[in-house]
């Protein structure tokens, strides 16, 4: 069968050609072997129809990977955990501070830094050898939004209202960014670009983007987890547990939640092999 056969319905309501080799890939990435890949990619496409969504294929892909090993499943569905940091944004800007501090980063999350002109909130300050940050992160609900370029248009005005305050300081930053679960459009990126910011979103840049990131630092969002429940994960988030690695280290949530011995067991399980599969 030829990736051409079927048209698929994108996410924005795109229509666009089934690939495989994407179907693939993105297998790939969950740490799956070839014989799962091979298995899965030959169920989906047998069950491909005209105007199939994505997100019918992502499902139906997922489950399979889910019955195979749940850590497949909960790498695969990173994308949609980023998701479910939301409503508010603030977990996001949490998850983004602890990326950072695992990266050896003194951070900061939410705090008011003095400008030359007002006052700003900073969603992330981080500093590591001479680097000082100040990034500001954009979180969308919805995955047809995209940052175009008034996000970065008006984040660099407040990172310049900033240096202004604190230039020939110790405290100055030096480097302003933009951080975002979705993508940047083409001008967003020109414009960064040209004005120096730096941009990261989910695919941006290139084998360096949050994906690649959090792969390479086995840094996954709570919400990766196939076996907690949205209520629970709601919870953990509510007491600044963004981070499988720190459900590792603070084990005594699950209590609190009434979880039982043998879920507990399973859930630190699947967590522990989040954590160490890097």
């Amino acid at each position: 069968m030829q990736d051409k056969a079927f048209k698929i319905i994108k996410s924005s309501g795109e229509k666009a050609d089934f690939s495989i080799s994407k179907l693939r890939s993105s297998l790939f990435r969950s740490g799956a072997d070839e014989l799962t890949v091979d298995r899965i990619v030959n169920v989906v496409r047998d069950e491909l129809y005209q105007g199939i969504s994505t997100k019918e294929i992502y499902n139906r892909a997922f489950s399979l990977l889910k019955k195979s090993k749940s850590i497949y499943a909960s790498k695969y569905k990173l994308k949609s955990a980023i998701y479910e940091l939301g409503p508010t944004g603030f977990p996001f800007e949490k998850f983004i501070g602890s990326l950072m501090e695992y990266s050896g980063y003194e951070v900061e999350v939410g705090s008011i830094l003095q400008g030359k002109c007002v006052s700003h909130e900073v969603d992330v300050i981080a500093i590591k050898n001479g680097q000082h940050i100040v990034a500001e992160c954009k979180f969308h609900s919805d995955k047809k939004t995209t940052c175009n370029v008034k996000v970065p248009l008006y984040i660099n005005s407040r990172y310049q209202d900033i240096v202004s305050q604190y230039k020939n300081t110790a405290k100055c930053p030096n480097e302003g960014w933009v951080v975002t679960n979705t993508r940047f459009t083409t001008d967003a990126i020109t414009y960064g670009k040209c004005v120096g910011l730096y941009l990261l979103s989910w695919d941006y840049p290139k084998d360096n983007g949050l994906k690649d990131r959090i792969d390479r630092l086995g840094l996954y969002p709570i919400t990766v987890s196939t076996l907690l429940t949205n209520r629970e994960k709601q919870f953990l988030l509510s007491r600044d547990i963004v981070l499988c690695r720190q459900l590792a280290n603070d084990k005594f949530y699950l209590d609190h939640l009434g979880v039982s011995e043998t879920r507990k067991t399973k859930i630190l399980s699947e967590i522990s092999k989040l954590c160490n599969s890097n």
